[in-house]
């Protein structure tokens, strides 16, 4: 059996006592302390589980601006799938990435965090996105595994060995800012801002050099994918809180962003634990909109 959106702690056990090939990752990280992210892992992690950095794994380095204000990037790096504060990196160093781990096509891979699946969700886009399907959350991340009785280890893991792990064809979509830039205010496209809805309306920005949200945007902080037990709401709840929100557009239409393209994805996530299809990422989100000259912006309420 293959699990695709959420794996619960008690199938994650079966799923180890059975030796299905498997990888479980690891990807608590705070944005305020990055380096926090992996101290908490080797505090206390599952046992066997790899450590996924947002900023080093999970993510494209920033580059360094040359002359001409273009961003030089190595060339081992390949160039950036997108950008903003934390571009995607190439397909073909993502895989590397996952060969250097030893993940392997025919495994499931289980993710997991501290955070309200708002890291992890970033690995279980980014492996739809090179073609593999069998990649759950771990529902309630390391606390339900805890609450459980689930065993955690403070110590590094052992290197694996290298794989070869083969990129497919992509399961999600990627949004450029050009497709949603040519796209504003037709039918065809809903933007939904998983950002805080202080954020959203413009009241405040910590991090952008504007304040506000894509015009016609609709706002769904992340966090209200998640009830009080720390899990996913249950998918008809979520399914009616969505249908809601859209009041009446197509659910094939959303395109998802946030400020970097990282909380964005427990929204597209629960739109899909809610049985709509599977929805667009605009993975450079505000970050790349708000830097990018000559794009409008919008401030206030939902329109």
């Amino acid at each position: 059996m293959r699990y695709t959106t959420l794996i619960s702690v008690e199938q994650l056990q079966a799923l180890e006592a059975g030796g299905t090939p498997h990888m479980v990752f690891d990807c608590t990280f705070d944005l305020m302390k990055p380096e926090s992210g992996a101290a908490q892992y080797t505090e206390a992690h599952i046992p066997g589980a790899v450590y996924a950095n947002l900023d080093t794994d999970l993510s494209a380095p920033h580059g360094v601006p040359g002359k001409d204000g273009q961003v030089i990037v190595a060339e081992e790096d390949g160039e950036p799938s997108s950008g903003g504060r934390h571009p995607l990196p190439s397909r073909e160093k993502f895989a590397a990435w996952l060969s250097s781990v030893g993940f392997a096509n025919g495994m499931q891979a289980v993710v997991y965090d501290r955070n309200g699946a708002n890291y992890c969700g970033r690995l279980w886009w980014m492996l739809k996105w090179m073609g593999h399907d069998a990649v759950a959350v771990l529902d309630g991340g390391l606390q339900a595994w805890q609450a459980a009785g689930g065993a955690v280890i403070d110590r590094e893991e052992p290197a694996h060995f290298q794989s070869n792990f083969v990129a497919g064809e992509p399961l999600l979509a990627l949004a450029t800012t050009a497709m949603v830039a040519s796209r504003l205010d037709q039918p065809g496209q809903t933007v939904i801002d998983a950002r805080a809805g202080a954020r959203y309306r413009g009241e405040v920005e910590p991090l952008d050099p504007i304040a506000g949200h894509i015009p016609g945007a609709l706002n769904r902080p992340f966090a209200e994918n998640i009830g009080a037990d720390g899990k996913f709401k249950p998918a008809a709840q979520l399914r009616a809180e969505f249908e809601t929100l859209l009041g009446g557009r197509d659910p094939a239409s959303v395109v998802h962003q946030c400020g970097s393209g990282v909380s964005a994805v427990p929204n597209l996530l629960a739109m899909q634990i809610a049985g709509f299809e599977p929805t667009a990422l605009y993975a450079g989100s505000w970050s790349e909109w708000s830097n990018t000259p000559g794009l409008p912006t919008r401030q206030g309420a939902n329109p």
